[in-house]
């Protein structure tokens, strides 16, 4: 029933009823890059400010039944080799019974730019599309193109804060190990992980991530045995049949009172 509803559920942001466009303001998202500073081992940081409407919200990475993630195309940029985007720690949204991660207002995302020519400035061109809700959800496309000279250095305080907004690591959180006990299912495979929190305590939501996002991955659904928190979640990929699961990719993100735990790989 859930997988039946992921086409229903993305489909919101294509169905907008007529009536509510004229309830969506003309700036409801917006884009701004912050230039940064390019650092000795020759990798820019940057960031780029995106400022919605008061009260709109937009999504994580890993958006939830809710939500649609965001994506990027830097195509059109030049002396750029590579560009990695860095999420900060989400807010967890709970509304008409779905679960999503984002951020609302605004956020910052930093990114670690790669140039092709080391002393070059790279010119950012490319475009950004997220979906942003309020009572009706809507797709925005925000265009870019900007430069990033190897001499700037603007913004550093504001995108480094963006940079350490970050989940703990397991290490840092005090977590030895996750294990994981994985079974074919008749579409895909059904996946616990469990965690042995240690100290560690408080409700958490828990999202499980693949590298293949064409890989549909269901809310997991979390409970605690003593010390020890367990995660479920079936993934389908498009095959809709039982695939090969490498282990050592499975990420996932413990979210709750505003702090979030990374643990990566699984034995």
């Amino acid at each position: 029933m859930l997988r039946a509803l992921i086409p229903l559920c993305c489909s919101a942001f294509a169905l907008v009823p007529e009536a509510s466009l004229s309830q969506i303001p003309d700036n409801v998202a917006s884009v701004e890059v912050l230039p940064g500073w390019r650092g000795e081992d020759g990798i820019h940081r940057g960031a780029l400010a995106i400022q919605l409407a008061p009260g709109w919200k937009t999504y994580w990475r890993a958006a939830g039944e809710g939500g649609i993630p965001p994506s990027f195309d830097w195509s059109g940029s030049e002396n750029l080799e590579g560009l990695e985007i860095h999420f900060p720690v989400p807010e967890v949204f709970d509304q008409n019974g779905m679960r999503s991660y984002g951020y609302d207002s605004q956020v910052v995302l930093p990114f670690r730019a790669r140039p092709g020519t080391a002393d070059g400035d790279i010119t950012l061109t490319g475009s950004i599309e997220i979906g942003v809700c309020l009572d009706v959800c809507i797709p925005v496309t925000l265009d870019i193109k900007d430069l990033l000279p190897p001499d700037s250095a603007v913004a550093r305080a504001e995108i480094q804060a963006a940079f350490d907004d970050r989940p703990m690591s397991a290490r840092e959180a005090g977590i030895q190990e996750m294990t994981c006990r994985v079974e074919p299912i008749s579409d895909g495979l059904r996946v616990s992980a469990q965690i042995d929190m240690g100290s560690v305590s408080g409700a958490f939501a828990a999202v499980m991530e693949l590298p293949d996002r064409t890989i549909w991955i269901s809310e997991a659904n979390v409970t605690q045995q003593g010390p020890r928190l367990v995660a479920t979640a079936e993934m389908v990929p498009q095959t809709a049949a039982p695939f090969f699961l490498a282990r050592e990719t499975l990420r996932l993100t413990l979210l709750g009172a505003g702090e979030a735990i990374e643990l990566t790989g699984c034995s």
